[in-house]
């Protein structure tokens, strides 16, 4: 999986909600909230074209954008990295680092209570 930076995948996100896209309806919907400039954005389009995130298509005088990468396959490999850089591929780790570092509350307990759960069921 290509790497995206943190402002490119602001620009995924909004593709990855609706698609396709024109860059002025893009910048419309995020650009303005992260502080872009219209031509920021272009350039932000062109890199995840270039890195085959993005797929244009000709309408009229604009191009059209949508992903070529699924979100879900995304999350899954930025998510294995993360494992693999910081916490040797172990979900436990991860998960004991942030409940040292902030309390889980009740509703995360019991999702992770469910998880296990079905994760044994399966087993």
């Amino acid at each position: 999986m290509m790497a995206i930076s943190t402002a490119e995948s602001v620009v995924m996100e909004a593709l990855w909600r609706r698609s396709p896209l024109s860059a002025e309806d893009i910048f419309a919907e995020v650009g303005e909230a992260q502080g872009w400039a219209l031509p920021t954005l272009k350039t932000l389009l062109a890199r995840l074209v270039e890195k085959d995130a993005l797929a244009t298509e000709k309408d009229g005088r604009r191009f059209l954008y949508r992903p070529l990468v699924a979100r879900d396959d995304y999350v899954a490999s930025e998510s294995q990295g993360l494992l693999n850089r910081l916490f040797d591929g172990r979900l436990a780790p991860l998960v004991s680092h942030f409940s040292e570092r902030q309390a889980l509350s009740a509703d995360d307990i019991a999702d992770l209570k469910a998880l296990i759960g079905k994760l044994e069921d399966g087993k």
